[in-house]
């Protein structure tokens, strides 16, 4: 049985920064692709970033160049480095490996991005 567990949100102003980690069991985490997805009200899951199990990223336009996905394969252990944040980021953050159809879920971590 996967298990996700998502942290590392908050409420953070424009421009500033947040760390997401996703911790993962019950997959060869190593050899799996890992995506981060964000959901925000009102709106359809969408990708953000993903990266294989050797380390070649890929970033939503709307994410590229500030956010940076990350793994840890020893710590089973993914990451979002995201920067100068802006208010549109605001959303549930979620992990998933992303060739398990249906997608396994955690319960995300809500970023939200305010003044």
């Amino acid at each position: 049985q996967v298990q996700l567990v998502e942290s590392g949100g908050g409420l953070v102003q424009p421009g500033g920064s947040l760390r997401l980690s996703c911790e993962v069991s019950g997959i060869i985490f190593s050899i799996n692709v890992m995506g981060w997805y964000r959901q925000a009200p009102g709106k359809q899951r969408e990708l953000v970033a993903d990266i294989t199990g050797r380390g070649k990223t890929n970033y939503a336009d709307s994410v590229r160049g500030r956010f940076t996905i990350s793994r840890d394969n020893a710590r089973n252990t993914v990451y979002l480095q995201m920067n100068s944040l802006k208010p549109e980021d605001t959303a549930v953050y979620y992990c998933t490996p992303t060739a398990i159809i249906p997608p396994p879920w955690g319960q995300g971590t809500q970023v939200t991005v305010s003044q």
